[in-house]
């Protein structure tokens, strides 16, 4: 993903981070839709949410925090005694990561990290979203082998979209599939006090096709957590 493209993220994290506890992004999908972001989600307790907790509680070893943000994942493994790495594409992010005490932080994109492999790669808050596309999801599922020792795992959050009967969701799964995209790609751009970043893809993908992407790749999928609004969570091992 272009780094500009979440520029906006950034700022209003930045701005979190320095008092203005009402910061907001907005997100722009490409058929209008427009979704407030409070920041205040991205400094929650870790644990906030189920799907948070079971995935902490399935980690391992050494792990790789994926666009870990603010941190509030790693921190929490740091504090249980873990050994954390925490990337993402976003300086003021890393940034804020430094400061509020995570160790090890890299401001890079996943595509350009290079390290030995991990026990545990950690993708929440939806972070999978970042290959954009499902072309995009291949590739990462075979890209990440190296970064993964050969008993490891993946463990990341995800959403199907078909949970919903709200008419302009059902319109966009429609457009898409008219346009022959797979219905949990996305399209728009993000917005912060009058900066917008560029247009950028965003995916959702449902756990029955996740696996049998996985599966092409050479993974495992177990789904540890399916909640009724579409959110889950996964666990993809390393096929023997």
């Amino acid at each position: 993903m272009n780094p500009e493209a979440m520029k906006p993220f950034g700022l209003a994290l930045a701005d979190y981070y320095k008092g203005d506890s009402s910061a907001t992004v907005i997100s722009y999908r490409d058929d209008g839709l427009r979704i407030e972001m409070p920041i205040s989600l991205f400094y929650r307790e870790s644990t906030d949410m189920d799907i948070d907790g079971i995935a902490l509680e399935n980690c391992r070893g050494r792990v790789l925090d994926i666009g870990a943000g603010t941190g509030l994942h790693s921190l929490h493994l740091q504090n249980q005694g873990l050994s954390v790495c925490a990337i993402d594409i976003s300086p003021e992010a890393c940034e804020i990561m430094q400061k509020r005490g995570v160790n090890e932080v890299y401001c890079t994109n996943i595509s350009e990290f290079k390290a030995e492999p991990f026990d545990t790669l950690l993708m929440l808050c939806h972070g999978i979203g970042v290959v954009e596309n499902m072309a995009g999801l291949d590739h990462f599922l075979t890209y990440v082998h190296h970064l993964v020792k050969p008993d490891g795992q993946i463990v990341l959050s995800s959403l199907d979209v078909r949970c919903t009967d709200i008419p302009i969701h059902l319109a966009y799964h429609e457009a898409n599939r008219r346009a022959g995209h797979y219905i949990g790609e996305v399209r728009m751009y993000f917005e912060y006090k009058g900066l917008n970043g560029p247009v950028c893809g965003w995916l959702h993908v449902d756990s029955k096709t996740l696996a049998n992407q996985a599966s092409k790749a050479g993974w495992s999928c177990e789904i540890l957590l399916q909640e009724e609004d579409g959110n889950y969570l996964a666990k993809l091992i390393k096929a023997s």
